[in-house]
């Protein structure tokens, strides 16, 4: 079995110091916080935020293959020390994270959908948001949960220029799981989402807020952007 990847999301909103600094002294500190950031992941992507929401202005996507139990602990070890100096000019909003794990509803170890950390390019477009499913879902049998994830998963296929990446947080944070899409246009993903609500499985969905629509950048990009 493929080993877990624990995939870590974090939103980063500029203080009003940081926007207060001079644009040279800004443009440094903001390339060495993104060059910090990524201490102890595998991978680390940015996308641009603001002004699709006004909560943030960077989404941080960090990931790394759990190698052995203590795994987590390093990296948040790590995150923890190289980002703590930056505290007083970029501040974290908010952060959702979870593992990966064979889906229960589907044979196929890996999907041509689903979404690779690791890989060297990005598309455009990163939406991310939390959700839980009702206690009146998991009371239901196997047979009927996977009825109703059928059809589910029959839409997404239908929509094959759009993948996905599903995280498992149970126990560890408020939400059950966090689900990513990456597009190449945002109004595939709208009409994906659309379809997907007239599905059965959506009368046992508890909660999916919020919604985080990011927009990738190279952090070259970002630094003339902020800057």
């Amino acid at each position: 079995m493929d080993k877990r990847i624990l995939t870590h999301y974090t939103l980063w909103r500029l203080t009003n110091e940081a926007i207060a600094l001079p644009a040279t002294a800004r443009h440094k500190l903001i390339g060495d916080f993104l060059q910090a950031a990524g201490r102890g992941a595998q991978s680390t992507w940015w996308y641009q935020l603001s002004p699709t929401t006004v909560e943030a202005d960077l989404l941080q996507w960090n990931s790394l293959e759990l190698e052995d139990d203590n795994a987590p602990d390093r990296y948040f070890g790590q995150q923890a020390q190289a980002l703590l100096h930056f505290r007083p000019w970029i501040a974290p909003v908010r952060t959702l994270w979870g593992m990966t794990k064979p889906s229960v509803y589907s044979k196929a170890s890996r999907s041509a959908q689903e979404i690779d950390p690791f890989s060297a390019t990005r598309l455009p477009y990163f939406i991310i948001y939390p959700f839980t499913k009702t206690t009146e879902w998991y009371l239901k049998s196997r047979e009927e949960r996977q009825e109703m994830m059928n059809g589910h998963i029959k839409i997404g296929k239908q929509h094959k220029e759009i993948t996905q990446l599903l995280l498992y947080s149970f126990g560890l944070q408020d939400q059950e799981f966090v689900v990513s899409y990456e597009c190449e246009k945002l109004h595939q993903f709208s009409d994906l989402v659309y379809e997907l609500r007239g599905t059965e499985a959506r009368l046992y969905t508890l909660n999916d807020q919020p919604i985080i629509t990011g927009i990738f950048r190279t952090p070259q990009q970002l630094c003339e952007i902020l800057c």
